[in-house]
């Protein structure tokens, strides 16, 4: 058995966009001044970032706000790389490893999202009771789970070798794997419905949704058809103007909550200025997706957006920059005041969804 101290991140991605997680973490670094490198394997499913300076990982951990982050999925302070465990006793290799961890409130045993590394997830599972019981025998973790206290993880890249390290549960996923696990709605006419559910439990505060998303608000969805969103829209209680030349799955027109108009996307304009959400999930380049929702929020004509940027395989990271500078730049030059997020949600493929709130019509409609 190998032990090795570490003083690296660790992050989860989806396989094949561990180039952008790691670009997207030398960029926060350097801002921090936390400088090292990356080191990627490409569709591994996971990022190590290697600080050059001792502490630098913790620093990154608790001042790198995890909502901020586009691609990883989870934020760990890496102790130490385990290796070669013995399999007939696994845990006194990884307690040996444990004597610098923090004291935890939760644990969390897990692999990367890939088909080699879901292969351990069973025994992950099975793993985790008696890992728990040790972990707490050596006082590392609470005897009972707290949730304002670190989050212990094993990540396991094989039988014998796996990363144990430490998350802050004020930043950082509270789900295994980073991953919110969804069960498709048997009613909704496609699965794209999944990316706006999981947008929506992921950036909007728990304790806002009521007010957020509520019934009775007004909402538009550009390229709606077959109605995957507008369904996400319609089972709140929202009355849903849905744009798109194609056809709206007829389930969503009975509901009475839905209106179609037969129009493009990018030439539609409300005709007046009371729409709470905007959603928009249309294929097209994405920085015209980006102009077109900086412009519905300057024109206030609605008070919150969430839309999906389609990259381009070949230079992600650089194109979603340049969509966001170009929000960025028209809501400053018109001064409007806004909060903008961005994930890389697991139900994304190839793209990432945005969420804008138009916090002007917020104060104008308070006013």
């Amino acid at each position: 058995m190998s032990l090795a101290l570490m003083n690296a991140v660790l992050m989860y991605c989806r396989p094949g966009f561990e180039k952008e997680c790691a670009a997207e973490m030398q960029d926060k670094a350097n801002e921090l001044g936390a400088f090292g490198f990356a080191k990627t394997k490409g569709n591994s499913g996971y990022v190590l970032f290697q600080c050059h300076q001792d502490g630098d990982a913790d620093l990154i951990a608790r001042k790198v706000p995890f909502n901020q982050l586009v691609f990883a999925r989870q934020l760990i302070v890496v102790q130490s790389h385990v290796v070669d465990m013995p399999i007939d006793d696994r845990i006194s290799a990884i307690i040996a490893q444990a004597s610098e961890m923090p004291i935890c409130g939760h644990l969390m045993v897990e692999t990367a999202d890939t088909s080699e590394a879901k292969e351990l997830s069973k025994f992950c599972r099975k793993f985790t009771v008696p890992l728990r019981q040790a972990m707490r025998k050596q006082q590392k973790l609470l005897p009972d789970e707290v949730e304002n206290r670190p989050t212990m993880h094993l990540m396991l890249t094989s039988n014998d070798n796996g990363y144990l390290g430490y998350s802050y549960s004020y930043n950082h996923s509270p789900n295994p794997m980073g991953i919110l696990r969804l069960k498709f709605p048997n009613a909704a006419p496609s699965r794209s419905t999944l990316k706006l559910e999981e947008a929506f439990l992921t950036f909007i505060p728990e304790n806002k949704r009521e007010k957020r998303l509520t019934s009775g608000l007004k909402a538009v969805d550009l390229g709606a058809s077959p109605g995957g969103w507008t369904y996400q829209l319609v089972r709140r209680g929202m009355m849903v103007t849905a744009i798109d030349n194609g056809p709206m799955a007829e389930s969503l027109m009975e509901t009475g909550q839905v209106k179609h108009r037969m129009d493009d996307g990018f030439k539609y304009t409300p005709s007046r200025k009371n729409i709470h959400w905007l959603v928009c999930d249309m294929i097209e380049k994405p920085i015209k997706v980006a102009n077109l929702m900086a412009w519905w929020i300057v024109e206030g004509y609605c008070e919150e957006a969430i839309f999906n940027l389609k990259l381009p395989m070949k230079r992600r990271y650089d194109e979603m920059r340049q969509c966001f500078a170009v929000i960025e730049q028209v809501l400053k030059e018109h001064e409007v005041k806004y909060q903008m997020q961005a994930k890389h949600l697991y139900h994304d493929r190839e793209e990432i969804t945005v969420h804008i709130q138009n916090l002007n019509v917020g104060q104008q409609r308070v006013k």
